[in-house]
């Protein structure tokens, strides 16, 4: 791999500081979503309301100069709402593109599960080939572009569940989660006078995450590290307990992830660490238990657990 180039890894430092000055006690969460950023994947946020995931998206958008809209879901929301649509202009005689919000760096899609599944077919395009097609017309869209779309786990009414080939669209999938007693206490003192956001300074550019996003393809990874990465990967598919395993795509997923964490963590090369950290989040979301295995209370952490125990670690790596 080439020589890392130290402004761009600098930076990453800073992207990092700044997030986590703005949602305290989040450092794992805060390392997932950079990863992700540096992988070039999306995110699903899983969370109950107000512990600030909007915050978080709008503090890493500000953090690279990156353009951000936020889209708010809702069941009278339309494809063309997201897309953009094209209008006829009587004077020049012609159709004219007005571009949606997805025409920015960093989209915020805010309870998705609320949007039609015809709404959120709409997203498909964009999280895979990175344009959108309106009236036959193919438009790219900006780069980088992250999509993050977050859902409440606990309201049901009014919601659309997201069809397993969008959710195999994210890379990631996480939750924020309640800060303890000891973080809550500094976020209101902190909070007290001034919110973070408001004086949070950009620290990065989007050309500089267009950079990083190379170097991650740069990263090394062995050949016994990406057999044991295939072999967890395929462990899921043959367990007795899950119905529906890990895709090919969520292969890919992972080695692009791992990649991306290893970049994170100011390595030249993956570590079957990085791939026991990330796989929850990068396969969790992907897997379907078998009805008999939920009701004998198996879960998707206790599937990927017994898993680990299951693929062996190459040697030059065991403990």
């Amino acid at each position: 791999m080439e020589t890392m180039i130290r402004e761009d890894v600098q930076a990453l430092k800073r992207i990092q500081a700044n997030l986590e000055s703005c949602i305290l006690g989040k450092t794992d969460e805060i390392a997932l979503l950079l990863t992700a950023m540096l992988a070039g994947g999306h995110v699903l946020l899983e969370d109950v309301p107000g512990t600030g995931k909007t915050v978080l998206i709008k503090a890493l958008a500000k953090s690279v100069r990156g353009q951000f809209r936020r889209i708010q879901c809702n069941p009278d929301l339309l494809p063309t709402d997201i897309t953009g649509v094209s209008i006829y202009h009587p004077k020049e005689e012609v159709f004219i593109f007005r571009p949606g919000p997805i025409m920015t760096h960093i989209l915020l899609a805010d309870e998705i599960n609320r949007a039609t599944t015809k709404t959120q077919s709409a997203l498909l395009e964009a999280m895979e080939e990175r344009h959108v097609t309106v009236d036959g017309e193919t438009y790219e869209l900006p780069k980088p572009f992250l999509l993050l779309a977050t859902q409440n786990p606990i309201d049901f009414e009014g919601t659309y569940t997201l069809p397993e080939a969008q959710l195999d669209r994210f890379m990631m999938k996480f939750s924020l989660g309640y800060p303890d007693a000891e973080t809550e206490t500094q976020m209101i003192v902190a909070q007290s006078v001034t919110h973070p956001l408001d004086t949070l300074e950009a620290v990065s550019g989007v050309e500089q995450i267009l950079a990083l996003q190379h170097q991650v393809k740069l990263v090394h990874l062995d050949e016994a590290v990406a057999a044991y990465l295939v072999a967890v990967s395929r462990a899921t598919r043959d367990h007795p307990a899950v119905y529906l395993g890990a895709s090919p795509r969520a292969t890919l997923a992972l080695v692009q992830a791992s990649k991306a964490y290893a970049l994170l963590q100011q390595r030249e090369y993956v570590i079957p660490d990085d791939i026991k950290f990330l796989a929850p989040y990068v396969l969790g979301h992907r897997l379907i238990l078998q009805a008999e295995a939920r009701m004998e209370g198996a879960s998707v952490s206790s599937v990927l657990q017994s898993v680990f125990q299951q693929v062996k670690v190459p040697v030059r790596w065991e403990k």
